[in-house]
Formats: structure tokens, sequence, C-alpha cells
């Protein structure tokens, strides 16, 4: 999974409810393989009232996506793409894609 999806990454959502629309990363849970995206997703959670929310009641937030259902929309040429690894001289692995093979900083 390594240099997959990283947050702040504009993704695209290829399955489910939200199929067609772009968002940004917000979060990433490698253990769980999800990522949370931007206005996407959104579901409804009553809390009690807390420090954080003194007022308590129904909040909106986004919920957790599987990662394989989204794609990574690649910055230079605006498309969904997959993503490889090269590895430079000096030993760093990057991200490119693979529609232009662009670096995806």
């Amino acid at each position: 999974m390594g240099l997959d999806i990283k947050k702040n990454d504009t993704v695209l959502v290829i399955t489910g409810d939200e199929k067609g629309k772009k968002g940004r990363v917000l979060s990433v849970e490698k253990a769980k393989d999800r990522v949370v995206v931007e206005r996407l997703n959104m579901i409804k959670k009553h809390m009690k009232p807390s420090k954080k929310y003194q007022q308590g009641g129904i909040i909106e937030r986004e919920a957790p996506l599987k990662r394989s259902n989204v794609m990574l929309l690649c910055p230079k040429c605006d498309k969904p793409t997959k993503i490889g690894n090269k590895l430079l001289e000096n030993g760093k692995k990057i991200r490119d894609c693979k529609q232009c093979g662009e670096v995806i900083e």
C-alpha cells in the first residue's frame, strides 16, 4: 500500500452512492484500508453534549470510504489514474501518473 493515496490528494469516487464525485482526502486509515473525503459520504451522528459539542444533538460529518472505491486524480492531466512508483537515483521513491507519466507531488 506504501505510496498510494495520501492526505490532501484529490480523488474521484468510482463506485457507490457518491459515484462520479470529486473531493479532497482529509485522512487515510491505512490499517482499515479507508479514506475520508471532504464533503462526501455524509452521515448524521447523534452526539451527547460534551466540551467539543456543548449543544449536543445531531451533527453531520464525513464517513470513511473504502480505498478501492476511489481513484487518484492526476493534477497534470486531470484524469483518474492508477499510481505507479519510481525509484530515483538517490534511492527515494516517488509516485507517478500511469496516464501521462508526470510525477505526483
